[in-house]
């Protein structure tokens, strides 16, 4: 479980297929307050660390994580959104982040505001359902407040702060972004019985 707050960025030193994903070498300056089979987000996505070395954490992206998240776009150099797993004993700020990304998101407009940014991003129409205006919304595993909605995109201010300390300034129209829905929307919905996001293909046993 995250916040969707920012720890530090790190930067993606490897990627090294295997097995139908890859393996993840990420240099960071949480590593030395890691250990092996903690949970680290990387870019709203919740990977496990397999070795910790150096200065950098190890991790693996399987197939499926591959196929419905943007990690198998990433490029060595590139910079990624780190936070580590949150304490129950301390106060919680953002929102619940899972780690677990609901859809990919495209940038469709990067504009300013005196010092802030709005982004206006657009959404797969399946997770339509799980928006609200004023709800929170993780962007690459950046908690953000949806200010604004339509039918296929939605609108998030981005304070200095986040601006200056996560990936989102880098972004560009037409990148794409993981999203995460906010967890309490989605039980929601799906107690009402009225969507099942994320449903997920029963594998034939042949």
């Amino acid at each position: 479980m995250f916040t969707g707050l920012i720890e530090a960025l790190g930067t993606l030193v490897e990627v090294k297929p295997a097995a139908g994903g890859f393996r993840v070498r990420i240099e960071t300056s949480l590593a030395p307050e890691l250990a092996v089979g903690e949970s680290l987000a990387v870019n709203g996505v919740c990977l496990t660390a397999t070795l910790i070395d150096d200065g950098e954490v190890h991790a693996e992206v399987g197939p499926e994580t591959a196929r419905v998240t943007t990690l198998g776009g990433l490029q060595r150099g590139q910079p990624v959104n780190l936070e580590r797993a949150m304490r129950f004993d301390g106060r919680l700020g953002g929102h619940f982040v899972q780690g677990h990304v609901d859809g990919v998101g495209v940038v469709d407009e990067v504009r300013p505001e005196s010092d802030s940014r709005w982004l206006t991003l657009s959404f797969p129409p399946a997770l339509a359902p799980y928006f609200i205006r004023k709800g929170s919304v993780a962007v690459d595993g950046v908690s953000l407040t949806v200010a604004g909605l339509g039918e296929k995109q939605f609108d998030v201010q981005v304070i200095p702060h986040t601006w200056a300390h996560t990936t989102l300034k880098t972004l560009r129209a037409g990148d794409r972004v993981n999203l995460e829905c906010d967890m309490l929307g989605k039980y929601v919905i799906r107690a009402a019985g009225l969507a099942g996001l994320g449903e997920g293909r029963r594998q034939d046993p042949s």
